[in-house]
């Protein structure tokens, strides 16, 4: 029998008028301490780096697990203290309003700053369109990375398992990377963080369309934009929330980046059916909220 969990949306709801206070200890980052203090102990260990780092994934997500699980055993409300705590909706939200509030100051230099918080790519050069372009494909893949496979896993597995997503998140995004330090290192993490976003990024996609029947919004382009594009990108995920996004607000993603002043250029996502500009942040916010909501109500019946 389908059960309503109150604690999944009281802590989702929390996140969306709260977001994160620089003020307060925050879990993910203390992953992330745990796995910076690990790095060198794994590197030091004599095994071969991808058993080293195959290693260091599955110890942070067990001490992750481990803590979490004691936590809801001790305290009768840490459950929603879980939830609220790993949802990334509000702070999401806020960083997005940030670049677009200096555009619409015509104060280019402030949104690359802002924007170089929040993506991976060299911002220092970045015009309008494409700081925009940025922005709005970060949004669309931490819908799937902050929102919904977050709170994915917490219906599968209550917040036990929502903290096993985000250890092997935060492990992607600190190791995750093709580059000769962390390669072999990290080829584990990232391998498991593709896998367990498999699923999420594919339903971020269908939440999207969802939003799309509201006013303004083709419900039609975003599923043929997702259908043709979703897989072109080189991650096997992160092409369908951004193909969704992009058919959704009518814009193209996708194209060339720089990091660390490497080029990597990447296949267009959706069609150029309106310019890049500030006027699309309002209708982005509505598909950020709105797949939030959606998500959170899904996890809630269970």
């Amino acid at each position: 029998m389908i059960a309503f969990h109150w604690e999944t949306m009281a802590g989702a709801g929390l996140d969306m008028l709260l977001g994160d206070p620089r003020w307060m200890p925050h879990p993910v980052r203390g992953i992330g301490w745990l796995i910076a203090g690990q790095e060198p102990l794994w590197r030091r260990s004599g095994l071969t780096l991808r058993t080293a780092g195959t290693g260091l994934c599955l110890l942070t997500v067990a001490l992750t697990t481990a803590a979490v699980a004691a936590s809801l055993w001790l305290l009768p409300y840490a459950r929603i203290y879980w939830i609220y705590s790993l949802l990334a909706i509000r702070d999401l939200d806020r960083h997005a309003a940030d670049v677009f509030h200096a555009l619409r100051q015509a104060n280019l230099s402030a949104a690359r700053e802002r924007l170089s918080w929040i993506v991976g790519r060299d911002t220092a050069n970045l015009e309008e369109p494409e700081i925009i372009r940025a922005t709005v494909e970060t949004v669309a893949e931490n819908l799937s990375d902050g929102i919904v496979a977050p709170l994915f896993y917490l219906a599968l597995g209550g917040p036990v398992l929502m903290a096993a997503f985000k250890a092997i998140s935060t492990l992607d995004s600190m190791v995750g990377y093709r580059n000769e330090k962390y390669r072999d290192l990290g080829w584990f993490s990232a391998r498991a963080d593709d896998w367990a976003n498999w699923i999420p990024a594919r339903l971020t996609a269908v939440l999207i369309w969802v939003i799309c029947a509201l006013p303004g919004y083709s419900m039609r382009q975003a599923i043929r934009i997702t259908l043709r594009d979703g897989a072109s990108q080189p991650s096997p995920n992160s092409g369908y929330p951004e193909a969704a996004v992009a058919g959704a607000l009518g814009l193209r993603l996708g194209g060339m980046n720089y990091y660390q002043g490497v080029p990597s250029r990447k296949a267009y996502l959706g069609d150029a059916l309106v310019p890049p500009s500030a006027s699309v942040f309002p209708r982005l916010r509505i598909l950020l909220y709105g797949v939030a909501l959606l998500a959170a109500a899904g996890a809630s019946l269970r």
